[in-house]
C-alpha cells in the first residue's frame, strides 16, 4: 500500500483545506493510506513522528468550505542544517511515506526541492502553489491559490476605509501583505479604487531612500488638496520595506528562512509620521491613520473560484504522485494539469525559487495606474499647474518643484 503524506508551510491562504480534501479523497479511492503532518516541517525537522494524523474521506469531505488549515502550518526550514534535513528524511522513512505533497509558497517549494535531492528518489515529491502574495513562478494569468479570495475580501475592507476617510476627512495609509511582490496590494487597491497604490516593482534599484516614499505620499496628499479634497486612501505593498534600510526601523526579526519579518517594521506608521510632520511644518493639518491589512485575509473561507481551483490542484497533485511522477510543482493552466519541474523553478543567480513580480510595463498595470491620483509628469508642464499644486501644499512654486519635480521624471521613466 502506498502512503501519501501532506503538510502545509508558510502563511495561511484561503483554500488550503480544499487541496487537503481533494488529495485525500483521490488517494484513498486508489487504495492509498493518507497522512497529514501537523505544523509543516516543524516536528519532522526534529525527527518527531508523533504529530501525525491519518486522513479519512468521512472526516474531510466538507472541509473545502473552511478557512485556515486543519493541519495548521509553520515556517520551519528543514534545510537549515544537515541535521534537520536528515531528521526529515529519517522520519519519512520511518513512517514508510511513498509520496509527499507540500502545500506552500516559495520557501516551502525551496524546501521541497532540497528534500527531493536528499531523498534520492525514495519518496515522490510534489508541491502545490499556495500564497496570497501571488509571487510563485507561474504564467502571469495563473494565480496562486488564495490570492483571488484575499483580493476580494481586501477590496471590501479598503472600500469601508474609503467611506471612513471621506466621512471624517482623513487619510489612511494601508500596508498590504506581499513580502517581495506587489500583486496583492495592486489587486486590492485597483478593485477598491483606492487613491493610489505604491509597490516595490516601481523601483528598479535594489534599495530606495525612505524619503522617496514620503515624497510620493505627500505629493498625492497635496495634489488631492489642490483638487479640493482632504481625504484619501494610499495602499502600500509590504515589500516596499524590503527595499529600505531595515535599520531605519530599529531592530528586526527574521523567520526560519532568514527573511526579515516585514510585518514587524511598521512601514505605514513610519511613513504616516514623516508625511504628517512635513505637512504640519508648513501649516497643513492632515489626519493620517496607518493600518495593516493581511492577517484578516489569510484564513478567510475561500470563494467559489478558489474552492474549485484548490480541489483541482489537490486532485491532480495526488494523481501526479500516485502515477509515479515526482519533483514538480503541480499547476492548472488553461484547464489542464501542467507540472513545472523543480529545477525550472530555481533562479540560477540565487539558488532560490524565482519570484514572479508585477509587470509594470503591462497594459493591466498601466490601466490601474491611470486611475491613481499621484504626481505625474504633466503636473510640472505649466507654471499654472505648478502654482496650483504648490498652493495646496503651502509652498512656493520653486520650492515645490525642487522637492517633488524628480517624481515626474521617475514616473515618466517607469511607464515607458
Amino acid at each position: 500500500m502506498k502512503t501519501l503524506a501532506m503538510l502545509v508551510g508558510g502563511g495561511p491562504a484561503p483554500g488550503i483545506n480544499g487541496v487537503i480534501a481533494a488529495a485525500t479523497i483521490e488517494a484513498r479511492n486508489h487504495g492509498a493510506r493518507v497522512l497529514g503532518f501537523y505544523d509543516g516541517f516543524k516536528w519532522l525537522a526534529r525527527g518527531d513522528t508523533n504529530h501525525v494524523m491519518e486522513l479519512e474521506i468521512d472526516s474531510i469531505s466538507r472541509i473545502h468550505f473552511e478557512g485556515g488549515s486543519i493541519l495548521r502550518t509553520s515556517r520551519t526550514n528543514p534545510t537549515k542544517s544537515p541535521d534537520t534535513l536528515r531528521n526529515v528524511v529519517e522520519a519519512l522513512d520511518k513512517l514508510e511515506v511513498s509520496c509527499l505533497l507540500t502545500i506552500g509558497g516559495d520557501d516551502t517549494a525551496f524546501a521541497a526541492c532540497r528534500l527531493s535531492e536528499a531523498m534520492k528518489g525514495r519518496v515522490g515529491l510534489a508541491h502545490v502553489p499556495k500564497t496570497i502574495d501571488n509571487d510563485l513562478p507561474l504564467p502571469q494569468e495563473v494565480p496562486t491559490f488564495g490570492f483571488t479570495t484575499a483580493c476580494n475580501l481586501g477590496k471590501d475592507i479598503v472600500k469601508n476605509l474609503m467611506e471612513d476617510a471621506e466621512t471624517t476627512d482623513r487619510w489612511f495609509f494601508v500596508t498590504v501583505m506581499g513580502r517581495r511582490a506587489g500583486h496583492l496590494a495592486l489587486g486590492i487597491g485597483g478593485a477598491a479604487g483606492a487613491t493610489l497604490t505604491v509597490i516595490g516593482e516601481e523601483f528598479p534599484e535594489s534599495k530606495i531612500p525612505l524619503q522617496t516614499l514620503v515624497d510620493i505620499l505627500e505629493g498625492a496628499v497635496i495634489k488631492r488638496r489642490a483638487s479640493g479634497k482632504g481625504h484619501g486612501v494610499a495602499i502600500l505593498s509590504e515589500g516596499l520595506a524590503d527595499k529600505l534600510d531595515p535599520t531605519e526601523f530599529g531592530s528586526v526579526e527574521r523567520d526560519g528562512y532568514g527573511n526579515v519579518r516585514l510585518s514587524e517594521l511598521v512601514l505605514g506608521r513610519v511613513l504616516k509620521e514623516r508625511v504628517a510632520e512635513s505637512l504640519l511644518a508648513r501649516g497643513v493639518d492632515v489626519t493620517i491613520v496607518a493600518k495593516d491589512v493581511g492577517y484578516e485575509l489569510r484564513c478567510a473561507p475561500p470563494g467559489a473560484q478558489d474552492i474549485h481551483y484548490c480541489r483541482s490542484l489537490g486532485y491532480w497533485a495526488a494523481r501526479f504522485l500516485l502515477n509515479g511522477q515526482t519533483e514538480a510543482m503541480v499547476t492548472i493552466q488553461g484547464g489542464k494539469m501542467v507540472p513545472i519541474p523543480f529545477r525550472e523553478m530555481l533562479d540560477p543567480r540565487t539558488g532560490k525559487i524565482c519570484v514572479r513580480y508585477v509587470d509594470i510595463h503591462s497594459e493591466s498595470y498601466q490601466t490601474l495606474r491611470a486611475y491613481m491620483l499621484r504626481l505625474e509628469p504633466q503636473d510640472f508642464e505649466t507654471s499654472e499647474q505648478v502654482e496650483t499644486l504648490a498652493r495646496g501644499g503651502h509652498m512656493e512654486p520653486t520650492v515645490f518643484v525642487d522637492r517633488f519635480g524628480y517624481l515626474g521624471v521617475r514616473t515618466k521613466g517607469s511607464s515607458q
